[in-house]
């Protein structure tokens, strides 16, 4: 992370408020502490949180879910920028979208481009899909594939924390008592597949429901979970629309820097208030960033700006979201 002196992002949202972003926050900083915990900590009732989560929930695409954590885990990570026939975007985007491998989908460049992550479980599964399913698609005219090489910002790092809505000891009361330290290589073992795969569909999901799709004691349950979040094997992680925060313009930066300067200029971009993940990437560009903005006027301000007042950066390709198709492993919600 850079040194230099931050400004976090401002809220700016005619429907939710500060108390809605410090519930985010809350949820952030433990994403399984009760409604009851967060109101004690944010000075209001249970009933409060509880029914802000309700709407954040309905109206916001908020779901708290568990990720596992591929850089960690060693597992390869992919971006993939399609160029596709005009009107066959959309098709092949959700098309891709009900792949289990895929993280995230949005379309861009005039409805002509699809950008997809993807996370294939195998090599075989790479393959498929890289050498054997999108070539043969017609209406794909270009692939372009990026594997993930360096994590600077995102994953257990949320965008929220920009925001700094909560006190340092807000955070301290919210946290979870610190297990034990885990030795060992970091993986999920097999008998951890049903805690995993619940946790993915809802990280909140209570105790006595792990233990009912575990067949493990909730002791048991608390305790592996517990260590396969301190292994950093899995996170959990916030997500949410970022419209609702008063950013509704999502981008991807396609970004060469000079090899030399590739640590530097990553670690001063993983500062910025607008960026929500950035990664060293294989390919022309070797740094791609998602970043979040309230207007165009603020992508252009960030271009010309923050971004481009940065020593080593060497060309910039910016591509602006049309719509966001999926995120994490689920559809957005129509609004």
């Amino acid at each position: 992370m850079s040194t230099t002196e931050f400004h976090g992002p401002v809220m700016e949202s005619d429907t939710f408020d500060r108390l809605d972003l410090q519930i985010l926050s809350a949820l952030e900083t433990n994403a399984r502490a009760s409604f009851s915990r967060i109101g004690a900590v944010l000075g209001v009732s249970d009933q409060t949180v509880a029914r802000r989560f309700r709407r954040l929930s309905a109206e916001g695409g908020l779901r708290v879910v568990a990720v596992r954590d591929p850089e960690l885990l060693g597992h390869d990570q992919w971006n993939l920028r399609l160029r596709c026939v005009p009107d066959t975007a959309l098709k092949i985007a959700e098309a891709l979208a009900k792949r289990p491998d895929t993280n995230w989908i949005a379309l861009a460049a005039g409805g002509t481009e699809v950008l997809a992550g993807t996370r294939p479980h195998s090599p075989g599964d790479r393959d498929d899909l890289l050498l054997g399913k999108l070539p043969r698609t017609p209406s794909v005219v270009e692939i372009r594939a990026h594997q993930l090489l360096h994590r600077f910002f995102g994953g257990p790092d949320g965008w929220l924390q920009k925001f700094r809505a909560l006190t340092d000891d807000q955070k301290a009361a919210l946290r979870p008592e610190p297990p034990a330290p885990v030795i060992g290589p970091v993986r999920i073992d097999p008998e951890d597949e049903p805690l995993v795969d619940l946790l993915e569909r809802d990280a909140r999901v209570t105790y006595p429901e792990l233990q009912r799709a575990t067949g493990r004691s909730e002791s048991a349950v608390k305790r592996r979970l517990a260590a396969l979040v301190a292994s950093g094997a899995i996170y959990l992680d916030v997500e949410y629309d970022p419209e609702i925060l008063g950013y509704p313009l999502s981008a991807s930066l396609w970004i060469t820097a000079a090899p030399a300067r590739l640590q530097s200029v990553g670690e001063a971009i993983a500062g910025h208030a607008e960026s929500a993940y950035v990664t060293a990437t294989s390919g022309v560009s070797n740094l791609m960033v998602s970043a979040v903005f309230k207007n165009t006027a603020g992508l252009y301000e960030y271009l010309s700006g923050p971004l481009g007042r940065l020593d080593g950066i060497q060309h910039v390709e910016s591509v602006p979201y049309l719509r966001r198709i999926k995120q994490l492993t689920y559809p957005p919600p129509v609004r």
